[in-house]
């Protein structure tokens, strides 16, 4: 276990940082029960920088299995509509939210993958719930996704090792990759950080791709087309409210959204990833003006295709990122079973909904007119995959007809 002032600073990290908590504003946490103390670290120093209220959600493993296994079939087709009322409220009003990821990462592993499926459709038939989704995907209100240890995915990170063993060095690695060091001050490293991703997006932007083109050993052989006023986003963004945030800590990605219906060609996956609480492997897409045609995977395929299937925007990509294989968490040769830090270790994709400001202004722009731009915006469903490879080649076609060298051997070319 790291020192108690290593994971305060880590704490005040989320809370300065990555929600960036203003005098008055309310701060919703997302937590398991087992890292209740990291949640209380969490409350201190959100009160101590002026927050207005602290409210937990609390969730366990067990408890959440057995209500997927067990709770009536009815259940799964229908939402408790002061949850949803509660969280649309706290939106609407620029609460922030921490989420903390950390869950076994097959603890739903035999459920019937139609039961999760319909309970993402029953979400996405409420509109207040999709209502408070859009809201967030807009940056109504700073959030950010980050992560601490918990024993069930520090033994799959970790097999063959004792369990102190196994949450020591998931502590390291989440520290490492989230550059928080004993004695050091991770604000003012996120700040750097963030200034050099955010450089590398801007000269994204400043090209004015007009598509992309993806190959690698695996199988990749890809054309993305982009959207016209299609901007790169890294490191930090801005809420409605004019509030720096950053959304996910760790985070190395540079992205933005693809042209609903200009991508053609195969992708393969080169890392496994959980989805709904299962794992799966071994993906191989095929699309065809943008829509996912073909679909495989060596394990978990059944639980790919529902997720493909949740709705028709599903079958379309929503995000395009790059990331450099020579990253800090591919560097470290762990795989993480955790999207977080999994996608921050290769470049990647997104199956599911866009994120509004990929173009130009999108934040403040009406749904339908960034539609016509090409954004996939109808979807329940956003889940990453991981396709970056040590010699995968990324090569631009610009509006004004130059061909830009984009990664070279996994890596930015620039």
């Amino acid at each position: 276990m790291p020192k108690e002032s290593t994971i305060k600073e880590y704490a005040k990290l989320l809370v300065n940082v990555g929600i960036n908590i203003q005098k008055g504003q309310k701060l919703v946490i997302n937590c398991p029960v087992d890292c209740a103390y990291f949640a209380r670290m969490l409350t201190t120093e959100a009160y101590a920088s002026g927050a207005k209220d602290v409210l937990v959600n609390w969730r366990d493993d067990y408890v959440s299995r057995e209500h997927w296994l067990k709770a009536d079939d009815s259940v799964f087709d229908e939402l408790y509509p002061w949850d949803v009322q509660k969280r649309y409220d706290l939106v609407n009003e620029g609460a922030g939210f921490i989420s903390v990821a950390a869950s076994d990462p097959e603890n739903l592993k035999g459920v019937d993958p139609d039961r999760l499926v319909r309970a993402d459709r029953a979400f996405a038939s409420n509109e207040t719930a999709r209502r408070s989704r859009d809201m967030m995907m807009a940056n109504f209100s700073p959030w950010c996704v980050a992560s601490v240890p918990v024993l069930s995915w520090a033994r799959k990170v970790f097999p063959g090792t004792d369990d102190d063993t196994a949450m020591e060095k998931l502590w390291d690695e989440i520290l490492s990759a989230s550059r928080v060091k004993d004695g050091g001050d991770a604000v003012a490293e996120w700040r750097t950080h963030c200034f050099n991703i955010e450089s590398k997006a801007r000269k994204m932007t400043e090209l004015k791709i007009r598509r992309l083109r993806y190959k690698n050993s695996l199988g990749t052989d890809l054309e993305v087309e982009m959207p016209e006023d299609h901007v790169w986003i890294a490191g930090g963004d801005t809420s409605k409210a004019g509030i720096r945030f950053v959304a996910n800590i760790p985070t190395e990605e540079v992205f933005s959204a693809p042209k609903k219906d200009g991508v053609n060609g195969v992708i393969c996956a080169s890392k496994p990833l959980v989805v709904n609480g299962n794992l799966v492997d071994g993906i191989r897409f095929r699309l065809e003006k943008g829509r996912i045609v073909e679909i495989h995977a060596d394990r978990g395929e059944d639980i790919l295709r529902k997720a493909v299937d949740t709705d028709d925007a599903s079958h379309y990509l929503g995000e395009i990122a790059l990331v450099p294989y020579d990253s800090p968490i591919s560097n470290s040769g762990i795989l993480f079973y955790n999207t977080l830090f999994d996608e921050n270790a290769a470049c990647h994709f997104a199956f599911g909904n866009a994120y509004p400001a990929c173009i130009k202004g999108g934040d403040d722009l009406p749904k339908e007119y960034l539609e016509e731009k090409g954004l996939n915006l109808s979807s329940t469903m956003h889940e990453d995959f991981m396709v970056g490879t040590a010699d995968l080649s990324i090569t631009a076609e610009t509006r004004d007809g130059k061909t830009v060298e984009i990664f070279r051997n996994g890596n930015f070319a620039f």
